[in-house]
């Protein structure tokens, strides 16, 4: 079993930053991709950014230039940083495990990002 863990929201201005980290613990050693995802009220969970073990990334179309996920395989940790937030940017984000080999994928409970105009 692989628990994911998220922590780093909060509430912050329009133009400011925050960096997210998620940390995956127990048997990680299949885990092959991590990513962010998230949900705003009302509408569906959306893409924000994977990254694989070996360090590739995929970010959604949108958010390129603004947010940028890295990852620590040795801490079993990624990380979101997001700049020049937007109030648009509100929602819970998740953090996501892949464990491709297994064909299962873990999710953690959530952090709230809530940017303010």
């Amino acid at each position: 079993q692989v628990q994911v863990v998220e922590s780093g929201g909060g509430l912050v201005q329009a133009g400011g930053s925050l960096r997210l980290s998620c940390t995956a613990s127990g048997s990680t050693f299949s885990i092959s991709a991590m990513g962010w995802h998230r949900q705003a009220p009302g509408k569906q969970r959306e893409l924000v950014a994977t990254i694989t073990r070996g360090g590739s990334t995929n970010y959604a179309d949108s958010l390129k230039g603004r947010f940028t996920i890295s990852r620590d395989n040795a801490k079993n940790t990624v990380y979101l940083q997001m700049n020049s937030l937007k109030p648009e940017d509100t929602a819970a984000y998740y953090c996501n495990a892949a464990d491709t080999y297994n064909q299962r994928s873990y999710w953690g409970q959530g952090t709230q990002v809530t940017v303010s105009s």
